[in-house]
């Protein structure tokens, strides 16, 4: 039974922000959104030191990153729910302080355990953060300018996971691990303190809507399920492993149940009609694969640069860091641009943009040099700032501003966890490529070969020593030739996966960019 009493009718919005608190609220509501991207890559380069620290193995040590991210899914679907429980300001407000309060227990960790719970804390109050952030800002600036705070948002949106390994490998080298959870504290303290100020008497009307507890309780199991199945598949041998299997059966016996239960719940903890809306549908599954595909490549490249290039965790950061440069110079001409132009038009380019930033990389070379590394990156800022405005534009697209939040949230929840599926796949098929590479390379290193016996003859008078150390050192070629090769193989599947999804975005209606994003105005 519905135990909310129904509004006569929503509120008006409150006034679009102008002048220096306009300028302002657009910082302290940024910095949240960065702080929160951040910290969902900062660790990654940290986790041998962290676990050394903590006396821990390294596969314990991953848990960090695992549980963060477990527990970042299963909060951030539920943002619809909680602002209409709680309201837009104060659950915002409390998110920051309550993860800058998380940050500071995690650099104070003494053991693993304590550790983990508070990164499942900081995790837990990350996940709002993102969508309300997104909403906060579209309210702020009038409907003409909505374009202009969709894209400072994807700025910080984007440029946060790639200062993560850069900024992370630099505390922790030159500091302590510690510092990079410490970093936040004064960054959350400020967003929170300003946004308060700014926004507490904008408030959005609230509801007492009862609990959906067995729609919650199916949410944890099947995202908390899938997503250490996904974090711990490669480590544990996927299928091969009764670990994996069961947290697959249970997975998709919670998901069938959760989808069942939401679509027939009066008071659902997630919206799950949403997706009856053509251009959130297609705009969401458009932006959810083709970030996956992005976000796996940019975890497997630094992986590739440290393991067979020898590059340091701070130089394989620095080759990725040009990827923000354009999305930082180009979010003045995304705010104009977009509503004057057909968002699906700008949708495809960067489709296309990505597509041939990845064919570039499908031909590296072992023997690869730096600038060549790092000039496909530069250019593949360019589609990401064409990326994330135009495709979050549809999406909102027609929503009322009441509406923003639970679209906002829910859009981004199935985006980040197509990047987390995005990254398993990718990562076993690079392993997969890789062994099959090896195996092919391999056929012809047989005694019986005189070819293979000169090459090693003369590796051995060129090396010195006896036999063992030019096959050695062989068996190191052909490794790094393989996983270059296996990796290709990803590059190349990767920019076909981007042209194949563009109709994806023809499937939705044009967009009336006159009235901006969430199309009933703010």
């Amino acid at each position: 039974m519905n135990t909310s009493s129904p509004p006569a009718a929503p509120p008006p919005p409150p006034p679009p922000l102008t002048g220096g608190k306009l300028v302002l609220a657009t910082i302290a509501v940024a910095l949240a959104t960065f702080m929160t991207v951040l910290d969902s890559s900062i660790a990654n380069v940290a986790i041998p030191t962290i676990s050394g620290n903590l006396g821990v193995s390294v596969d314990e040590g991953t848990w960090v990153i695992t549980l963060f991210a477990a527990s970042n899914a299963i909060s951030i679907p539920l943002t619809g729910w909680l602002v209409r429980r709680i309201g837009q300001i104060r659950l915002f407000v409390s998110a920051i302080l309550l993860f800058t309060a998380a940050s500071w227990l995690c650099g104070l960790a003494p053991t693993l355990p304590f550790l983990l719970g508070a990164r499942i804390l900081q995790g837990a109050m990350a996940g709002p953060l993102i969508p309300l952030s997104q909403a906060i800002l579209l309210g702020s600036y009038p409907k003409s300018k909505s374009s202009m705070a969709l894209a400072l948002w994807a700025m910080t949106a984007t440029v946060g996971p790639i200062a993560g390994p850069l900024l992370g490998g630099w505390m922790t080298d030159s500091y302590s691990w510690s510092w990079i959870f410490y970093i936040n504290i004064p960054v959350g303290l400020f967003a929170g303190i300003v946004t308060w100020i700014i926004y507490r008497s904008r408030e959005t009307p609230t509801m007492k809507v009862r609990v959906d507890a067995v729609g919650l309780g199916l949410l944890i199991t099947w995202v908390a399920s899938l997503q250490i199945m996904l974090d711990k598949g490669k480590d544990l041998d996927w299928f091969d492993s009764p670990v994996i299997i069961t947290l697959a059966v249970v997975a998709a016996i919670g998901f069938a149940a959760f989808v069942i239960w939401e679509l027939t719940e009066t008071n659902p903890i997630i919206d799950l009609r949403l997706f009856a809306g053509r251009n959130f549908l297609g705009g969401t599954a458009a932006i959810s694969v083709a970030y996956a595909v992005f976000f796996a490549n940019l975890v497997l490249l630094p992986q590739w640069m440290q393991q067979y290039l020898g590059y340091r965790s701070i130089d394989s950061g620095l080759v990725i860091a040009p990827l923000g440069l354009f999305a930082i110079v180009l979010v003045p001409v995304m705010g104009k641009l977009v509503p004057k132009s057909d968002v699906r038009i700008l949708s495809t380019l960067a489709f296309v943009g990505f597509a041939g930033v990845f064919l570039m990389r499908s031909y590296y070379t072992t023997g690869v040099d730096t600038w060549t590394l790092v000039l496909p990156t530069l250019l593949q800022g360019i589609p990401m700032a064409l990326f994330f405005v135009p495709l979050t534009v549809i999406i909102l697209s027609g929503l009322p501003p009441q509406k923003i939040p639970a679209a906002a949230g829910l859009s981004n929840f199935v985006r980040l966890f197509a990047g987390a599926v995005g990254t398993s796949l990718f990562s076993t098929g690079w392993n997969d490529r890789t062994i099959l590479h090896h195996a092919r390379l391999t056929e012809q290193a047989s005694i019986n070969n005189p070819l293979f016996l000169g090459v090693i003859n003369s590796l051995q008078s060129t090396l010195g020593g006896g036999p063992g150390r030019a096959l050695a050192f062989f068996e190191r070629t052909l490794n790094g030739q393989a996983a270059m090769l296996g990796l290709n193989d990803i590059f190349r599947l990767s920019a076909v996966i981007f042209i194949v999804i563009i109709p994806l975005i023809w499937v939705t209606k044009p967009v009336r960019t006159d009235a901006g994003a969430g199309g009933g105005g703010h």
